[in-house]
């Protein structure tokens, strides 16, 4: 999973090379600062991912990434005086039961679900990626794409490294490379588009519409792969659904 790392998250800070001339910024060292940190996160996040994706449903993994990431960050604002509205209350509630249904149901061979391979590196994901949108909510707005373009640096630098100690090869499969480099362009492009959107006053639109990339995880993974989660499974993802929806309204 390092290879795939490495590559993805390489492809991708070559799209944002490209595009940062056009987006005018004024970084300060801090705004580097919490981006390497945030980077560091996002890379032990990414490769942790997609080895729970590769190991695990994505139709529970992906959902259970996603309400810890958009809880996370929630409950630390209140820790620093955010006010909650009562959607977000309701929906963290809904999270927090979610992941329990998901942990606490069993597959269809009898398996306990929090002792199936994915379900545990999932909600380390999550935590994962709340710290990195915590530590990138501390760079300043002006700052543009430069926090994603520390962000990325270090991501690479962090993976490089770890490859280099754990002796990993840094080629894969012939036949994975699209779909290495798609992932790639299609991580950074969604980075790019969300900050974007955050300069045209959007916020509150793009935050609903990114914490509602689980629901086309679950369509795919059920269309594509032809997953099937037992009854319990489905209402604990359905749970954590309408959990990060209401997390991410405002």
């Amino acid at each position: 999973m390092i290879a795939v790392a490495v590559i993805s998250q390489a492809v991708g800070f070559a799209l944002l090379l490209i595009v940062l001339p056009f987006t005018p910024s004024h970084a300060v060292t801090s705004d580097y600062l919490f981006g390497a940190l945030a980077g560091v996160c996002g890379a032990l996040a990414v490769t942790l991912l997609y080895h729970a994706l590769s190991i695990g449903k994505m139709g529970i993994v992906s959902p259970i990434t996603a309400v810890l990431a958009a809880a996370l960050p929630l409950i630390f604002g209140v820790l620093r005086g955010d006010r909650l509205t009562v959607g977000q209350i309701v929906g963290l509630v809904l999270a927090l039961f979610a992941i329990v249904l998901i942990s606490l149901s069993f597959e269809s061979g009898g398996t306990r679900e929090i002792s199936t391979a994915g379900v545990r590196e999932a909600i380390v994901t999550g935590f994962l990626f709340g710290a990195f949108f915590i530590l990138l909510s501390y760079t300043h707005p002006a700052a543009g794409l430069h926090n994603l373009l520390a962000a990325r640096i270090a991501s690479i630098t962090f993976l490089l490294l770890a490859a280099f100690v754990t002796r990993t090869r840094l080629v894969p499969a012939r036949g994975d490379w699209r779909l290495i480099v798609g992932a790639g362009v299609l991580d950074m492009t969604a980075n790019i588009l969300y900050v974007l959107a955050t300069f045209s006053g959007y916020l509150s639109i793009a935050a609903v519409l990114t914490s509602l990339y689980p629901a086309s995880t679950v369509f795919l993974a059920r269309i594509v792969l032809n997953e099937r989660l037992v009854r319990t499974q489905k209402a604990g993802v359905a749970l954590a659904l309408a959990g990060v929806v209401l997390i991410a309204l405002r």
